[in-house]
Parts: structure tokens; sequence; C-alpha cells
């Protein structure tokens, strides 16, 4: 699976699935699963790289001291919205809103499709942002900051 960005505006991305095959309803239930799973730890803040203080304890994690206060002081990290994921043959394309959350959230989306391009579908690439000519996008109806036409 090849990750390609094109341009990206967090308030009014669309991430593009090209998958190997036409996918059967059963891995777009799949596919649909995880984009709504990731869409709610983004909701919830989960994506806030100004708290990662887990992960920068690196491998030991017996008896780390976690900070519960540097926790509820750092800037909330929210995702806006998501649309639904729309398929088209070979392809499926979702568009969002990150918001406030940290490019942890397209990292952590990423490593879930490479599971699952190696678990259940094939996909030839993901693409983050940026639109396909073949398939004209309109202003989301659910973004803040419409483009212009």
């Amino acid at each position: 699976m090849d990750v390609r960005f094109r341009e990206v505006d967090p308030f009014n991305c669309w991430l593009w699935l090209h998958f190997a095959d036409v996918p059967s309803q059963g891995e777009q239930n799949y596919v649909d699963g995880i984009f709504d799973s990731w869409y709610v730890i983004g909701r919830l803040g989960g994506f806030n790289a100004e708290n990662l203080q887990v992960h920068e304890e690196g491998a030991d994690l017996s008896w780390i001291t976690y900070d519960n206060e540097d926790a509820r002081s750092v800037i909330p990290a929210l995702m806006h919205n998501m649309g639904q994921l729309e398929y088209q043959g070979c392809w499926a394309r979702c568009w969002v809103d990150l918001g406030t959350s940290d490019a942890v959230a397209l990292d952590v989306l990423i490593n879930a499709l490479q599971q699952i391009d190696s678990d259940v579908v094939q996909l030839d690439e993901v693409l983050i942002g940026g639109v396909n000519e073949d398939w004209p996008v309109e202003p989301h109806p659910d973004s803040i900051f419409p483009l212009e036409a």
C-alpha cells in the first residue's frame, strides 16, 4: 500500500482509498468501522500530541508517574467532523475536518489501513488531501470553512 500526500487543508480534507479490486460489502463494512472508530477517538480529543506521556516514556512502562495535572493543562485537540465513506468502483473517499487534532491522527489511520491491507482487503494506495479528476467534489455541507467556488 502506497501512501501519498497531496495538498492538505486540515479543515477540509479528502481521504482517498484505492483498492486492488472492488471491495465487497463485508470489506466496505470493515473499512467503515475503522473510519467510524478513528473519528470517535478524534472527536474525543485522542489525537493530542501535546499529551503523549506514556509514549514518551519508552519501552519500560512499569511504575511510570503519569502527570494528571499536566494532562489537564494541554489545549484540547479535537477532530471536528467527518462525512460518510463513499464508494465508487475500486475507490473510496471520505471528507474530514481534522479540526485542531494533531497529525498523529493521520499516522494512526495510516497504521490501521496498513494492517487491514495485510489482513482483510488489499489497498493499492491511500491519498491524503487533494481531489481526483475523475470523481469531482462539491463543497462539503458540514464544512465550517467551505472552499470558494
